[in-house]
């Protein structure tokens, strides 16, 4: 008899964090670090200046108003807000039809022209990875995959290949986000260093992850298309019915061109704006706010098919917005009951044998394993970033190699952790069970982060700061 473990939903999960963290607080003792200035005005931990102080254990009170409280707390709910109208514009976008009419076309194309077939995985794969690098586009990729698993069977491929190619091509651009704002933006914004910066090491970090990736999807893709039966998927593949297509595809409109122009000039905007205006998170959402307002006007919409479309996109992330108030909630319990410093100097007397490229790995470890408990990249932010910065303060660690080391333990695990809503339905909607999956790409995780170690030493022998 075989026993199956069904993972709680990911709200539960945080719940058990949130009651777990509050019966802490009446086993560990409180403790204080001093804090410093530094010469750009930042806030450290002193390390020296450690020392026991009174706690204040939460009780039954303090539990039941936390989530309350993590919702109105003052940064967290910016998040959200910006979370909302980011996949709100998003949405209006995906309403115009704007990205679907390019991605269709271009897949009609390697279709029609099987000569072209070697570009067709590096193709696609770059251009997710490039929208999870800039923008973590993550539930959007439900959308594409029964197109590309229907197109990938077509060219001789499977339904693995189908998937790999807009999930795994988005989220290994996740993973070596340059301009995320759902990762690296919130990330160096609770570590207070500039918002996109370091986006050099960065870059090179996305090209290893991104080539990597199509390789191992390319080769893997070329040994299914040579014998069927290598793929572990052969028998569903077999018995899946093919998706009724018309075959019609609507042309490229003026309207199309206009809504990506839009698009593109708000990456180049925000790049701008935070790099040379110092914007953060207020301006960010203004300038998504007139990029939906825009694309709804030029996308044709009507003003009910905007609103729906905009309320519809926020609908998606709800779960992600309830995910970081209560991760805020876990944050202030710890930070009321004095034990978050305590919880520091601990964690860096056990690195403290380690030299700091020993300590990072733990670090990137640690992350990993959160990431299945707390599957949404912002939400582990504002779980994380706030104990692991200073914790980096005190083992000689810069917080840009901080943040790092939380966007590759973040990203890597996204790609076959079962506490992943994403992940399941998109494995759903193919018809793969997870443990198919899983037993697929574990050991092209390995590969992953291998190169996640390669630039979190680098990161240190150069002093990335």
């Amino acid at each position: 008899m075989k026993f199956r473990i069904k993972a709680p939903n990911t709200l539960i999960l945080v719940l058990m964090v949130l009651v777990f963290f509050a019966a802490l607080t009446w086993v560990i003792p409180g403790g204080q670090f001093d804090r410093v200035l530094t010469e750009d005005g930042r806030e450290v931990v002193d390390p020296g200046s450690f020392q026991y102080i009174d706690s204040s254990p939460a009780g039954l009170i303090e539990l039941i108003l936390a989530p309350v409280r993590g919702f109105n707390d003052s940064y967290g709910m910016a998040i959200i807000v910006f979370i909302f109208i980011v996949a709100g514009a998003f949405s209006i976008i995906q309403k115009t039809g704007a990205f679907d009419v390019v991605i269709r076309r271009a897949a009609k194309f390697f279709s029609e022209n099987p000569q072209w077939r070697p570009v067709y995985i590096p193709f696609f794969m770059i251009l997710f990875s490039v929208m999870g690098a800039t923008f973590g586009m993550s539930e959007e990729t439900i959308v594409f995959v029964p197109l590309f698993v229907t197109l990938s069977l077509a060219l001789g491929y499977d339904s693995i290949t189908g998937v790999a190619i807009p999930y795994v091509g988005a989220h290994i651009g996740f993973a070596g986000a340059v301009y995320n704002p759902f990762t690296v933006g919130i990330a160096q914004g609770l570590a207070e260093i500039p918002v996109f910066s370091g986006a050099g090491l960065r870059m090179l970090l996305w090209l290893a992850v991104t080539l990597a990736g199509i390789a191992m999807v390319y080769f893997y893709a070329s040994s299914v298309h040579k014998n069927p039966m290598k793929s572990p998927v052969y028998n569903i593949d077999k018995k899946r019915e093919a998706a009724e297509d018309d075959g019609v595809i609507p042309p490229i409109m003026p309207r199309h061109i206009i809504v990506l122009a839009l698009f593109f000039i708000t990456l180049a905007g925000l790049i701008y704006g935070v790099v040379q205006l110092g914007w953060y998170i207020e301006e960010l959402s203004g300038l998504f706010i007139a990029l939906a307002v825009l694309s709804a006007v030029f996308g044709r919409l009507s003003s009910n098919e905007a609103a729906n479309a905009f309320l519809h996109g926020m609908r998606d992330v709800l779960g992600a917005a309830v995910i970081i108030a209560l991760s805020r909630a876990i944050l202030i319990v710890i930070t009321d009951a004095e034990i978050v410093d305590t919880i520091l100097f601990h964690l860096a007397g056990t690195l403290e044998g380690l030299n700091a490229y020993g300590s990072a790995s733990l670090m990137l470890v640690v992350q990993s394993l959160l990431n299945v408990v707390v599957p949404s990249g912002s939400g582990q932010a504002a779980l994380t970033i706030p104990l692991m910065a200073p914790l980096g303060d005190l083992i000689g660690i810069s917080r840009q190699n901080v943040v790092l080391i939380f966007q590759l333990g973040d990203g890597i695990t996204n790609m076959i952790i079962p506490t992943s809503g994403v992940l399941m339905g998109v494995l759903g909607i193919a018809k793969i069970p997870w443990e198919v999956w899983a037993k697929w790409l574990v050991l092209k995780l390995l590969v992953l982060y291998a190169i996640a170690l390669v630039f979190i030493v680098a990161g240190i022998a150069l002093g990335y700061s």
